[in-house]
Formats: C-alpha cells, structure tokens, sequence
C-alpha cells in the first residue's frame, strides 16, 4: 500500500479496505457568513460534561451544588489561554519567523490547544476561585478529575474533524483514510484545516492516533472512578491518578505521532512533558498518603454556601451528637430574627434584687 502524505492517492485498485475509517469530508460548516467548527463544538461539550460531571462528584463529597460551576468560571478561561501559549510557544515555528503570520497565534478555533498549559493555567482559575469560597482546591482536583479526562475524550473528536494528529502508514483494518481538502472556492490551492475533500479517493490510511488517546482517556476515567470508591482518595490523589494514566498514555501515543513538531535530544517535546508529569504525579500520589482519608464532608462548605448550612459542618436546625437541636444563627443560640415571648415584649429590663432584698424561692 504505496502513498505518500499529501502526495498521489492510493492505489485502491492494488489495496483492500475492509474496515478503514474514513474522515470526513470537512471540519467546517458555513452558515451564511459565519464558521462553524468541528473542533470548537467538541471542546465546548468536553467542557459542559467535565463542569456537569464535576459538580456532581462534589455533591456526593459534601459539597454545595454549583461550585464547580462557580469555580469554571475562572477555570475554563485560565485554562483556554493556558493550553493555547503551550501550544504557541511549543510550536513556534507555525506563527513565528520568515513568510509567517504571528496573529494566527490568536486563531484558537483553527486548533490547537496544549492539554498541559491549559490544566496548569486552569488550576491558577480554579485556586482563585478556591480562595474566594473557602474550599480546599485538591478536593475540588479530586472530584473533577475523571470529568477531565472525558472531556478530553470528546475534545479528540476535533481533531479527527480537522484531520489532525495522526500517525504513519498502516495496513490494519482500523486505519483512517486521509483526503486532500481544498478550497472549496478555488479547487487548485489546498486547504487542509477549512478546505473540503472533493474525492473520497484517500491519500493515505494512517493510525487514527486521536482514537487511541479518547479509547485510553476513557479507560483512565474508569479507572480513576473505580480506585477513588475502593480506596475514597482525597488530598489530590485522585487527580494525581488522573494525570499519571493519561500521561502514560500519551507517552506511547505521542511516540506514534507523524505531525510536525519541535525536539528535544530525539524525542518530541510532549514525550519529556508526559515522563515529567508521570513521574511527578506517580511521587505526589504515594506523598499523598500521609495526609489521611478523604477530607471531611464539612470541610467542603466554603463562603457563600448554602443559607441553611450552619458553617460548623451541619445544617440549622439539625441534631447534634447530643441529640439536642443546635442553631448557631445567634450568639445566644436563638435566631435574631425570633420574636421574644409575651413576658419579653416591651418589658424593661430590670435589675435582678440585691443584698436581703433578694427574694429566695423554695428549692433554689
């Protein structure tokens, strides 16, 4: 099965594709003048199921409803401008230098964006976020870990609208099928990001690498779940777990890469970003242990929560281990908005007797 990248189709009369995918014929639809793109409605739903799973899994922990969407507030932006310089700086060479056009660095819907700037920036949104409400950030690491890892799931379904990061040349039947796009205005100038495949003839079938890593993303969600419930990780461990499995896959994935991108000592940046992170995350992990179980439900309650959370680790009106109903809204333990009794209201205030003049009831 002879082809080059972008060179003469395959001879299909000489090739038998039994199950290849194909990819499809275009990543951006018009509607009248206005773009819309493949890959930017992958990273919006990665983003909506990461936010909706997240706040779920802080509920079951002892956190308010809505905190991680408050936290995504600042998190999400953090993190789209963090992935986006990650990607810029690490793959300078596409805006910067002879014949380039550096404003294309600010073109983040033509692709693009370097899961590790955006989950280090992100953290930056979200420990602000943390900091404001009072709540512990590696709790709230922990609960949306695996929502992460799905959302980049999704997000790897953008680059297979974009016809993007894949690998080399394969016969196996799971090879995807690489069109030459074009201009739809102009057939004759190629155009692989916005253009469109006229032929359904493949230039080349390649390991569908962005299938690899949302199969291992997946996995890893899954795994993330099912250690958090045996062994109720808390302290950042769960998210530790997180980074150290998608890393692992994305050492080998990343190793199978053909795209262009920069090197270091023979291997690609992101393989020396997978192995420090893994081994990073692997070392936090074990450090981890000595901080205990899993943080306290109460611990979770931050500034601004409920108004019936009591902000000692229960609600108003809920019993104590006493067995006693406990309301903290006042000093005294009475609400200030309670209305006094009928002995109380508008009676002066009177000294209590001194001296002899104290009348001493029977029994006191």
């Amino acid at each position: 099965m002879a082809a080059t990248r972008y060179g003469d189709p395959v001879n299909t009369a000489s090739a038998v594709f039994l199950a290849n995918i194909p990819s499809p014929d275009r990543g951006v639809w018009m509607i009248g003048s206005v773009p819309l793109r493949a890959y930017a409605l992958c990273i919006i739903a990665g983003i909506i199921v990461a936010i909706w799973w997240g706040d779920r899994r802080w509920v079951q922990r002892g956190g308010s409803k809505g905190t991680v969407v408050d936290i995504a507030v600042w998190a999400v932006p953090f993190g789209l401008i963090g992935g986006r310089l990650y990607h810029v700086i690490t793959d300078n060479q596409l805006y910067f230098g002879e014949g380039k056009d550096p404003v294309r660095a600010l073109y983040i819907w033509d692709g693009g964006l370097g899961i590790w700037g955006a989950i280090a920036l992100g953290a930056v949104g979200a420990w602000i976020a943390c900091r404001r409400r009072g709540i512990p950030l590696p709790a709230v690491a922990d609960a949306i870990a695996p929502g992460i890892v799905v959302a980049q799931a999704i997000g790897r379904l953008g680059n297979y609208f974009n016809q993007e990061l894949y690998g080399g040349p394969t016969d196996l039947p799971w090879g995807l099928e690489i069109y030459q796009r074009v201009d739809p205005d102009n057939p004759l100038i190629r155009d692989p990001l916005d253009g469109v495949a006229l032929s359904d003839v493949p230039l080349e079938v390649v390991h569908p690498t962005f299938l690899y890593e949302l199969l291992w993303n997946l996995g890893v969600a899954l795994l993330v779940v099912w250690l958090d419930r045996k062994l109720r990780l808390g302290h950042g461990r769960a998210f530790a777990l997180y980074v150290a499995g998608y890393t692992a896959g994305r050492f080998w994935i990343e190793l199978m890469r053909t795209d262009e991108a920069n090197h270091i000592l023979g291997l690609r940046v992101n393989v020396w970003t997978s192995m420090i992170l893994f081994a990073g995350a692997v070392a936090y992990f074990v450090y981890a242990r000595r901080f205990g179980p899993r943080e306290a439900p109460e611990t979770l309650r931050g500034h601004g929560d409920d108004d019936d959370y009591d902000g000692f680790g229960g609600a108003v009106g809920e019993p104590d281990d006493d067995g006693d109903t406990r309301d903290t809204r006042g000093e005294t333990g009475r609400s200030e908005t309670d209305e006094a009794g009928p002995d109380e209201k508008d009676s002066p205030a009177e000294e209590p007797p001194s001296g002899d003049q104290r009348k001493v009831e029977p029994g006191q």
